[in-house]
C-alpha cells in the first residue's frame, strides 16, 4: 500500500488538473502555472515514471477564444465552446512538452469507453501501449460529441476511472484548495486540513460542497467520489493545490502536503475493476444481515434466500448493487436473473428456484466470480 512514507516508489502516477488551476480568475489560460508544471512532469518522466495527465480547461479556453463573458449553460453551447478549445489546449500541452523532450498523445474518451467491456479492455490496451512507447498521454472527457447521458460526470471521476483501467499506483488531484478540511475554509479561517482520510464515510463525505469555481464544474464532492473509486481499485489519491510550485514533486518526496486518501491492499483484477467502476448500474437488492455477512467474511455468491427487496427495472447480465438493510451498498456484480425473476424467488431456497419460474439457469442470483466487493 502506497504511503507519504514509500510514495517515492511510485512508478505509473495520474494527475488530474482541474480549470481553475489552469486559468487565471478572467478565465483566460494560465501560462506560467501550465508551464511550470510541464516542466515537472517533463522532469519526472526523465526519471522512468510513467504519468498520465488528465485536464480539465477545453472548454474554458473556448470561452476564452469565442470571447464569452462566462461559461455556457446549454450542452450545445459546451460542446460548441469544447470543440474549439480542445484544438488550443492541445497545441499548449503539445508546443510545452516538446521544448522539454516528451511525446504526447491526445486521448478523449466518453463514459461509453468505460461502460461497455470492450471499449474498458481497449482504452487500457492503448494507454498502457502509449506509456510503454514512452509517451505521455493527455486526456480529457470529450466534451466535443458528449451529451448528458454518456458523460463520466466530470474529469474527478475520469481520472479515477483512468488510474483504475490503467492500475496506476498513485492518482494526484491537483485544485484550487489544499485538500479537504474539517469546515469550509472560505466561511470558517479556523478550519483545519485533514492530512489523511483511510476511509471515505457518509460523515467524510458530508464534509463536501457543492461545485466549484465559475469556469470550473467540479466541487470537493466529486473528488470524494473519486476516491471511492481509487481507492477500492488499490490507487492511493493525494488532493492538493495546484498553485503550490513543485506539487507533485513533493508529493512523490513524502511531503505532508494535501490530503491522502490510502488505497486498499491491492489492485482489482481489470475485470472487477470494470464491473466496480465502469459499467452502469442497472438496478440494486438489499439482502439480510447473515447474507451480507456470508458475502463479505465467506466469499460467498449471491443466493437468493438472502434477498430482501429489490430496486429497478432490470435484464439478466445487467449490474446491479447489493446494498445492507442500512442502505450502504457493500458489493456489485452481474445478475443472472431480471428483476421480476428475483422479486418472485427472493427469500426462496435455490431448490425452489424450478417450482416458481419454471427453469433455473443458476443456482446463485450473482456468482461470486462476477461480485465485487465495495465495502
Amino acid at each position: 500500500m502506497l504511503t507519504r512514507e514509500n510514495m517515492a516508489s511510485a512508478k505509473r502516477f495520474v494527475v488530474k488538473v482541474g480549470t481553475s488551476t489552469l486559468t487565471h480568475h478572467t478565465g483566460k489560460l494560465n501560462f506560467y502555472r501550465i508551464e511550470k508544471l510541464i516542466r515537472e512532469l517533463s522532469d519526472l518522466a526523465n526519471q522512468g515514471k510513467e504519468i498520465i495527465l488528465v485536464t480539465s480547461g477545453a472548454v474554458g479556453a473556448g470561452v476564452d477564444r469565442l470571447g464569452l463573458k462566462e461559461k455556457p449553460k446549454t450542452i450545445p453551447e459546451k460542446q460548441a465552446a469544447a470543440a474549439v478549445g480542445q484544438g488550443i489546449l492541445m497545441h499548449t500541452y503539445e508546443k510545452l512538452f516538446a521544448e522539454y523532450g516528451q511525446t504526447v498523445a491526445q486521448v478523449l474518451l466518453t463514459r461509453e469507453d468505460s461502460v461497455k467491456h470492450k471499449r474498458y479492455i481497449n482504452s487500457r490496451n492503448t494507454l498502457l501501449t502509449l506509456l510503454k512507447m514512452g509517451v505521455i498521454p493527455v486526456i480529457n472527457e470529450n466534451d466535443a460529441v458528449s451529451v448528458d447521458e454518456l458523460k463520466i460526470g466530470d474529469n474527478d471521476t475520469l481520472s479515477a476511472m483512468v488510474a483504475t483501467i490503467v492500475d496506476a499506483d498513485l492518482l494526484i488531484i491537483l485544485s484550487d484548495v489544499e485538500g479537504v478540511y474539517t469546515e469550509n475554509p472560505q466561511k470558517n479561517p479556523e478550519a483545519k486540513l485533514i492530512s489523511v482520510i483511510s476511509e471515505v464515510t457518509p460523515e467524510v463525505e458530508a464534509l463536501a460542497g457543492g461545485a466549484g469555481s465559475l469556469l470550473g464544474t467540479g466541487g470537493m464532492f466529486t473528488k470524494m467520489q473519486a476516491a471511492k473509486i481509487a481507492v477500492n481499485s488499490g490507487v492511493t489519491m493525494v488532493i492538493a493545490s495546484g498553485a503550490r510550485d513543485g506539487v507533485v514533486r513533493d508529493i512523490l518526496s513524502g511531503s505532508d502536503i494535501g490530503t491522502i486518501f490510502p488505497s486498499k491492499e491491492c489492485h482489482l483484477q481489470v475485470r472487477k475493476s470494470w464491473l466496480a467502476f465502469g459499467a452502469r448500474i442497472a438496478g440494486a437488492v438489499t439482502v439480510d444481515k447473515g447474507c451480507e455477512q456470508a458475502i463479505l467474511d465467506g466469499g460467498s455468491s449471491l443466493l437468493a434466500a438472502g434477498i430482501l427487496s429489490v430496486e429497478g427495472d432490470f435484464e439478466h447480465g445487467n449490474t446491479i448493487r447489493v446494498l445492507n438493510k442500512d442502505g450502504r451498498e457493500f458489493a456489485r456484480g452481474l445478475a443472472n436473473y431480471t428483476s421480476d425473476e428475483i422479486r418472485k424467488i427472493k427469500g426462496r431456497h435455490t431448490n425452489d428456484i424450478v417450482q416458481i419460474l419454471g427453469s433455473k439457469s443458476y443456482d446463485e442470483v450473482i456468482h461470486r466470480d462476477n461480485l465485487v466487493l465495495m465495502a
